[in-house]
């Protein structure tokens, strides 16, 4: 395959046209509001979009379709995506409403009204050090391993590139500027997506004869022994830790929703984006099956360390592109890496800015000095996770399982504190911070211990004993008076019949599409 000069102006105009749209569409930031949360002014369909642009991105098209290429996972692997509908529904009806009533920056912030600032500062921290060092870093790397694979641009010419250009439009524009180029990458990602899709579908000779090369690759339901996704986990289990934190307590995730202009815009963005997750899975992982059947052979013989099956949907691209759109698919590529790494890079900004600067470095900061200081962490942000992306290459588990896997060490933490400290007014600020630190020892032994243990169940274990550490601890030092939630907003709000309708319509979606490929 030849780059040719319609595909090199494609490529350079797709990246003009997103940095240009974006910056035109953010400008006008007044506040640190507008910087940070666009105004609170996100309407129902660019929330929808947005969670899906920053969800899936260059990691799911080359951690999940190697996933799906792997002997003994292969379709298996859409549970991380059809379970998240469940826990978007979650988020939607039970999360968000309380946090737009307080008109909160951050979900750190949220721990400090509920418990006090040390539980919100030791958020805060960890989500740092596990956004530049996990997501952030892999987000680079995917990107770069995909660019290597098909167009042998350097690794770490790769990672820099593209760092560098979603740093600058981030830089410049915050998150409003970080929604709209997620609407047009988001569009790239998913129209480049869908070709690949039919395109490696009419390679293998259609979708039945894909179901009888792979059919033993196309369950979802895996025994209750199965090494990384077992049954229990999936669906009673360790599985709804990280997704119930992801999709309803992450920051990188929740910010466009905190900055809907009500909570029905919000919830409504929530529920559209789960429908789009539940189809993008599936489109996902079904060319990393077919990689399989088509150039297995090609792909183990250019295998460089564990995460052979990381290469699974960069070689469909490569082989199956048809010339003059390589331009077009290294744009959707770029696209799909920069509309996540756009979102951490403002996420992690916005928790440095207004969890650690402002209440201990300067709590007097007006919104000029914040946005400088946000402005600032995004660039040294970048750079770090820049310095560290190729480190973490030689991961044996592949990709998509690193991220899952290393996030476990705060995940059950923080969805304890939140939750048990909603549902039970009486949990003290130190069940929830002895809880949050609890998580990484016992986490960690879990690993070091029961090496052969699905992760999975390491995180279901760990989450259980960080409740009971929260449930004995409170019933013998319980809050003598339950704390006063601040009501930024007094929204009126009534569960709407159009979110109560489409919320259950998620919810049997999935569990169709769950039982048409048990």
């Amino acid at each position: 395959m030849t780059f040719s000069p319609i595909d090199t102006i494609v490529f350079f105009g797709f990246i003009a046209f997103v940095i240009i749209v974006s910056l035109y569409m953010s400008r006008g930031k007044e506040t640190d509001e507008d910087y940070f949360l666009a105004g609170r002014k996100l309407t129902w369909w660019l929330i929808g979009f947005s969670l899906i642009a920053t969800n899936v991105s260059s990691e799911h098209f080359v951690g999940q379709a190697g996933q799906g290429f792997r002997d003994g996972v292969g379709l298996a692997i859409a549970s991380w995506g059809w379970m998240a509908a469940f826990a978007m529904v979650i988020m939607a009806l039970f999360l968000l409403p309380r946090f737009l009533k307080m008109g909160i920056y951050t979900l750190p912030e949220f721990l400090e009204y509920r418990f006090n600032r040390s539980v919100r500062t030791l958020m805060s921290i960890s989500m740092l050090v596990f956004y530049v060092g996990i997501t952030i870093a892999t987000v680079l790397y995917s990107g770069a391993l995909a660019l290597q694979t098909i167009f042998d641009l350097p690794m770490v010419y790769g990672i820099w590139s593209i760092g560098m250009i979603a740093g600058i439009y981030t830089y410049y524009g915050g998150l409003k500027a970080v929604v709209w180029s997620d609407v047009i990458q988001g569009t790239a990602l998913l129209l480049g997506g869908m070709l690949i899709f039919f395109l490696a579908l009419k390679e293998v000779g259609g979708w039945s004869q894909f179901v009888s090369q792979s059919g033993n690759r196309l369950h979802t339901v895996m025994p209750l022994d199965h090494p990384e996704l077992p049954w229990l986990a999936v669906f009673f289990g360790g599985m709804w830790i990280p997704h119930l934190f992801y999709w309803g307590l992450n920051q990188f995730i929740v910010q466009r929703s905190l900055a809907a202009q009500s909570i029905e815009e919000g919830q409504k963005g929530i529920l559209f984006g789960a429908c789009l997750k539940l189809l993008v899975t599936l489109m996902v992982i079904v060319p990393g099956i077919i990689a399989f059947e088509l150039y297995e052979e090609e792909i183990m013989q250019n295998c460089v360390g564990g995460n052979c099956g990381d290469a699974a949907f960069p070689t469909l691209i490569k082989n199956l592109l048809p010339t003059g759109l390589m331009g077009a698919m290294l744009a959707a590529l770029f696209g799909a890496v920069m509309s996540t790494l756009d979102s951490l890079l403002n996420s992690a900004a916005t928790i440095f800015t207004m969890d650690i600067y402002k209440p201990f470095f300067n709590r007097e900061a007006n919104s000029t000095k914040l946005i400088k200081v946000g402005k600032t962490a995004t660039i040294v942000l970048v750079i770090i996770a820049c310095l560290w992306a190729p480190i973490i290459t030689g991961f044996e588990g592949g990709l998509y399982l690193y991220i899952q896997q290393y996030w476990g060490f705060m995940q059950s933490g923080v969805v304890a504190a939140f939750f048990v400290g909603i549902l039970w007014k009486k949990v003290p600020p130190n069940a929830a911070l002895g809880g949050m630190i609890l998580n990484f020892p016992v986490y960690g032994l879990m690993l070091w211990a029961f090496p052969d243990l699905p992760f999975l169940h390491s995180a279901g274990i760990t989450f259980l004993i960080v409740v009971l550490f929260m449930v004995v601890y409170t019933l013998v030092s319980p809050l003598d008076q339950p704390r006063v939630m601040p009501l930024k907003y007094h929204q009126d709000y009534k569960l709407s019949p159009l979110v109560k309708y489409w919320s259950i319509l998620v919810c049997i979606a999935t569990i169709l599409l769950f039982v048409t490929f048990w």
